[in-house]
């Protein structure tokens, strides 16, 4: 009895009417892994960057309160930088930075803000909406980098990165804290004509 020839399957990704194509889960996982190592190679350069740009903007701020706020956060990049170190170890991948077009722009950004204008609370707002973008992008990048992380099975990376996330967080809310409470009244002059009314 002649028995019928098995029919080819094909390797090719498989796609029906309304849904997407389906890539073999370890290609998937390949492609997912390179996009998360350059990412993570992408945050380290941002992060070194922003340890040489946070001292100037420390420097061009007057609030005390402003100062401090960025002085802390000075200290807190220095130690992400070194807890991206260890990600990379956990990985088995070279240390390695690869230019962050982003957050190249964001500091140049934070740069021209303080050029343009004068010492007091209108340069510290500036310096606070620069700063502020800075660590959006870190926050988006960051809770990113987690998920990939998670989702390859890389659960150490992740707690690591979790941890920067939530300090990315919580810098961007003492810095809205401190334009709330102070400068941008202030740099508004409504600080000015109240005091005067009294």
């Amino acid at each position: 009895m002649k028995t019928s020839a098995k029919p080819k399957t094909s390797k090719k990704p498989v796609k029906t009417a309304g849904e997407p194509i389906l890539i073999p889960r370890t290609q998937q996982a390949t492609d997912l892994r390179e996009l998360f190592t350059d990412s993570l190679k992408d945050i380290y350069w941002a992060e070194n960057a922003l340890t040489k740009a946070l001292p100037k903007m420390i420097k061009q701020a007057s609030s005390a309160d402003l100062v401090n706020a960025l002085t802390d956060h000075l200290a807190v990049t220095e130690e992400q930088v070194t807890r991206l170190e260890q990600v990379f170890g956990l990985l088995n991948e070279k240390v390695q930075a690869k230019k962050c077009d982003a957050m190249e722009g964001l500091i140049k950004e934070g740069e021209e803000i303080m050029q343009s204008t004068a010492e007091g609370m209108v340069r510290d707002a500036g310096i606070i909406a620069a700063g502020q973008k800075v660590e959006h992008y870190e926050i988006a990048t960051y809770g990113t980098l987690c998920a990939f992380a998670k989702i390859l099975g890389e659960n150490e990376s992740a707690e690591l990165l979790l941890l920067s996330l939530n300090e990315e967080k919580d810098a961007d809310d003492k810095l809205s804290e401190v334009a709330e409470l102070s400068i941008n009244l202030a740099a508004a002059g409504e600080t000015e004509d109240n005091s005067e009314e009294n």
